[in-house]
């Protein structure tokens, strides 16, 4: 049983190799965009606080197209850290890195780990994400994390890069966004991220 998921991502990083080839034959269809920086500043009670700079070594690792990291808080005292990284196209292997992989490097380690679901306003069905509780000393933080292209909106990494394959062959496309929220630990993030999503889908 212990091979199984490796079989599974070997088999997704083949399909994906594949549509990638195929891709490569055509040119690819990089839809438009607004900049991540065009994001509004105030959304429903919740204001920027901080815009965030991400440095150039750490730029250079995620070779993503576009970044944004802001802090925002809402008047009841909740804070939020929002962090997004857009992919316009993922066929030179610019891919994104799964927060829970980067997470032990940075000196965080997890005691929580799992999906929940979020309902979000104009969305038949609600959004399923990834949700980790982690600690870095007396530092404690819950950390929400999902992938998202056109309208799909996906927690697992094998998925997402089954999507991508799939979207790659049927649309031609192989965009993509990372999206983390992160917040104390004593507090509840999804509140932000319902305020937050559609926004954030429709840019």
């Amino acid at each position: 049983m212990s091979k199984r998921p490796t079989l599974v991502l070997s088999t997704l990083f083949l399909v994906q190799g594949a549509a990638f080839y195929g891709l490569s034959r055509r040119a690819e269809v990089l839809p438009p965009s607004k900049p991540l920086s065009a994001l509004p500043t105030i959304v429903g009670e919740w204001r920027m606080l901080r815009e965030g700079v991400i440095e150039q070594d750490e730029k250079d690792v995620l070779r993503a197209d576009d970044y944004l990291t802001r802090n925002y808080a809402a008047p009841s005292g909740e804070i939020a850290s929002l962090f997004v990284a857009y992919f316009r196209s993922q066929r030179a292997g610019q891919t994104p890195h799964s927060p829970k992989n980067c997470l032990p490097g940075s000196g965080w380690t997890w005691s929580v780990s799992g999906t929940i679901r979020v309902n979000i306003r104009g969305r038949a069905q609600p959004i399923e994400i990834n949700r980790y509780v982690v600690s870095k000393g007396d530092e404690h933080a819950e950390v929400l994390y999902w992938y998202q292209s056109r309208d799909r909106v996906v927690a697992s990494e094998y998925r997402a890069a089954a999507f991508t394959a799939w979207d790659a062959l049927r649309y031609n496309r192989t965009d993509t966004e990372l999206v983390r929220v992160v917040t104390p630990v004593t507090q509840d993030g999804v509140d932000f991220i319902q305020a937050f999503f559609t926004t954030l889908q429709s840019r």
